[in-house]
This record gives structure tokens, C-alpha cells and sequence, in this order.
């Protein structure tokens, strides 16, 4: 029986899986069962930043998993101590929460705001804003914050507190009540949602209302951080000191992370017993955020991911096609969408020896690693060129 049979049989079919399995994988490619070798511009969906079992980090983790692999958070952790060293060096964010996903660290974002107001005594400022086409994650309340509604299907009711309104819309920005609401929480760059970038003006307009209403401003990186944009987190990019940032992704390098970083007057309402997590913070899983936050830390190393990439979105945006609309993104998430469905495109990349990823129906997404040469990227323009020019659509 071929392993692809196998996990039919017996994984829940959640997704909606293409016809490969992967067996190994080293920098920016990986090789099927088959003994098939593919380019590899998913990163395991913005995960493997660093590429594909990236050397110092292996060594790192190989080390610890000699040593200890996980204890209670009940004792003082110093691999997490020094992650969260990493990620709060050189930035205004003091505080860190770990957990194990992108999902829990957006859970932690809108407990912390919700005991943040209740501690000033504002028990009726406790409404979440999000934003149209936002992703950010498929817990209960992650399902509820995500204002697309084909994640909601199937799933009411959903659970109450949260507020979406209009993405890149000056008008929304009116509709927030200073009263009632406790947290905006926004994606720079919405991944899932298409690839859609928050307009630079927009964003400072938001910043400061939220600013004057005394409403926690947070930003979701979880696709966006950990350098994929070009600068370790893409608030940089915008001007914008926020209250909390989200991370899981590419901190750990493939390792399950997750984080909420705080400024210390919002940090200031997680006390003892208000939150937890029996996996979150793990000395192993911490050894891989280190070692990832610290090489992409490295002198150069995001200064030259953000020039490879800027040169490749302009080489991108110069193919001329009538079935593209529009190319999109910032850094290394980038998004090209198409006057049709993208399916067929994937696919024959696929077969071309070259992965990469949906954003819905008419998007495709791009999502190289960081440590994606030159001549990896000409490869990959080489061969979407080849599937457009045999669609017939430049």
C-alpha cells in the first residue's frame, strides 16, 4: 500500500492534500517518495525561513535533545529566557508569552487585552476589532476573529466579542467604539487572505485612534515575522510601535512555537494562574527559537533577503500576462493574482518541480525561503514563465 493511501486511511481529512508526500528536505528543496526533487517555495507555508534543516539550528537542537527536552513552567526555563532575550532586543515590546502556535499566541492576544481593560475597571471594554479577509487561526476564537466566512461554516454559534470591519478602509476606522473596545488586532499583510498589504496610511491613522481611546493596538505576525518581509518584524516597516505582536511561524525554524510579545503596561495583567501553557516555552523548542532568532539577527543577513526579494517581486511584476491582475506582497510573501481559479497553475508547477501555494481561489502564493539563492529564484522564474507562456496568456 503506497504511504498516500495509507494517510487517507487513517488522518482526519482536514485538508485538502496535494498528491505528495515528503520524505526530505535540505534549503530550499525537498524530495518526494518517489525520489522526486522540487524547489520549494511554500517554506512549509512561511515556517522554514531559514530553509530546510538549517545547519545551526540542527546542531543547536541535537545538543539540547541530549540534555533535556521539556519541563514545567512551574521552574525557570533559561533556553526561554534567552528566546525571549532575542525577540525583544532592539525593539520598544518588554514582555514575552510562549506557546505552541500561531493560534494560541492570537488566544493569549485578546485574553490579555480582555484582563488589561477588566483591571482598569472598564468590564464593558472587551470587544475585539478585526478586519475583512483576516486569518488568524482555527481555534474557537481564532475561527471567530477571522472575518472570512468560509471558515465560519458549519462552525456557529461562534463566539461572541468580536467586531469585523472593512480592510483599507478609511470609513472603519470611525466605526471603532472607545468605550466598548479593548483591541484592534490587524495583519500587515493579510497571507491567507490573498496577500492584501495595509495601506502605510491607513495603518498610522488606526495606530493613533487606538492611540487616543486607549484601545491595545496588535498586530498579527505570525506570517509576516521572523523576517520574511525583509526586516525581522514588519511593523518596522510601517513606523509602528503596537502594544503586542503575535509569532509562531518561522521562530522556530519547523519547531512547534509560538509567542505573544507585550509592552510592560499591557504585560502587566498576565499574574500568576491568569494564563498557561503546558508545552509552550519547552527547553527544546526554545533552543530552536534562539538559534533561529539569532542567525536571523545576523549582520546583512535581512538586508540582503530584503534586496534578493525585492528584485524578484519587480521581475515578478514585469511579466506581462493577460490573466494576471495584480503582483503583490512585501519581502518574501508575495502574491500573484489571476482573472481565474489558480488550481491548474499550481498543479502544473507541481509538475514542473516547483511548489508552491494557494491564497484563495484566484491566488497564488509565494513563499521562498530566506536563504533562497539567486539562482533558485531565476529557476523558479524560469519555469512559471514556462507555465504561463503554455497557457497561452502572455
Amino acid at each position: 500500500m503506497s504511504i498516500l493511501k495509507t494517510t487517507e486511511n487513517a488522518v482526519m481529512q482536514t485538508y485538502g492534500r496535494f498528491p505528495l508526500s515528503i520524505k526530505q528536505g535540505a534549503g530550499s528543496y525537498v524530495w518526494d517518495h518517489e525520489g522526486n526533487t522540487y524547489l520549494d517555495f511554500t517554506s512549509g507555508i512561511a515556517t522554514c525561513n531559514l530553509g530546510h534543516v538549517p545547519t545551526g539550528i540542527k546542531e543547536a537542537v541535537q545538543a539540547q535533545m541530549e540534555v533535556l527536552w521539556h519541563c514545567s513552567n512551574l521552574y525557570h526555563i533559561p533556553q526561554q529566557e534567552a528566546a525571549a532575550a532575542a525577540l525583544t532586543e532592539g525593539t520598544h515590546l518588554d514582555q514575552v508569552f510562549f506557546c505552541n502556535s500561531g493560534a494560541e499566541a492570537n488566544e493569549a492576544a485578546w485574553k490579555l487585552a480582555r484582563k488589561y481593560t477588566h483591571d482598569k475597571g472598564l468590564k464593558d471594554k472587551n470587544v475585539i476589532v478585526t478586519f475583512s479577509q483576516s486569518f488568524h487561526g482555527r481555534t474557537g476564537g481564532a475561527m471567530a476573529a477571522t472575518a472570512q466566512e468560509k471558515i465560519h461554516k458549519g462552525f456557529a454559534p461562534l463566539m461572541p466579542g468580536f467586531q469585523h470591519l472593512p480592510f483599507n478602509d478609511p470609513k472603519s476606522i470611525y466605526e471603532i467604539d472607545g468605550d466598548k473596545t479593548a483591541a484592534v488586532l490587524l495583519e500587515l499583510v493579510q497571507g491567507e487572505g490573498g496577500v492584501r498589504p495595509a495601506e502605510y496610511e491607513w495603518v498610522q491613522e488606526l495606530s493613533e485612534v487606538c492611540r487616543q481611546k486607549d484601545i491595545l493596538f496588535m498586530i498579527d505576525e505570525i506570517q509576516t515575522g521572523a523576517g520574511r518581509t525583509g526586516t525581522f518584524y514588519l511593523y518596522e516597516q510601517y513606523n509602528l510601535k503596537p502594544d503586542v505582536v503575535t509569532l509562531a511561524k518561522g521562530i522556530g525554524s519547523g519547531f512547534p512555537a509560538g509567542a505573544m510579545l507585550a509592552v510592560n503596561k499591557a504585560a502587566a495583567a498576565f499574574t500568576a494562574g491568569t494564563h498557561g501553557s503546558t508545552f509552550g516555552g519547552n527547553p527544546l523548542a526554545m533552543t530552536a527559537v534562539k538559534a533561529t532568532v539569532e542567525t536571523l539577527k545576523k549582520p546583512f543577513f535581512l538586508s540582503e533577503v530584503k534586496e534578493k526579494s525585492e528584485r524578484f517581486l519587480s521581475q515578478l511584476q514585469k511579466i506581462e500576462s493577460s490573466q494576471v491582475k495584480e503582483v503583490r506582497g512585501k519581502g518574501c510573501l508575495i502574491g500573484i493574482e489571476f482573472n481565474g481559479p489558480v488550481k491548474e497553475i499550481i498543479e502544473q508547477l507541481r509538475n514542473r518541480g516547483v511548489l508552491v501555494l494557494p491564497a484563495g481561489e484566484n491566488v497564488v502564493r509565494i513563499l521562498p525561503p530566506l536563504t533562497a539563492t539567486n539562482m533558485e529564484y531565476e529557476k523558479f522564474l524560469s519555469e512559471f514563465k514556462e507555465v504561463i507562456s503554455e497557457r497561452g496568456a502572455v
